[in-house]
């Protein structure tokens, strides 16, 4: 089970449930268009993660140190969100 703690509250994943699906499931206002990893715009800041963060495939939108896509990463354990509305 994975865990998401951020500004707003903490929830957990559903199983094959993407971190930009729980973000919106449970409120927050996160923009996201291409829910591929090519458009960038669903980037969130991570501040901790218990277990390193994968991708399925490299994405190909431009991402900076601490930055993940929330459509396409893959998450386990606990992750924390820097001020996710």
């Amino acid at each position: 089970m994975t865990w998401v703690f951020t500004s707003k509250t903490r929830f957990y994943l559903h199983d094959d449930e993407t971190l930009l699906d729980g973000l919106l499931r449970t409120g927050h206002d996160i923009n996201y268009q291409c829910r591929e990893g090519y458009c960038g715009s669903c980037r969130v800041k991570l501040t901790a993660s218990s277990y390193p963060i994968t991708y399925a495939e490299p994405p190909l939108a431009m991402i900076e140190q601490g930055e993940i896509l929330a459509c396409c990463c893959q998450v386990k354990g606990m992750i924390h969100l820097k001020e996710v509305k």
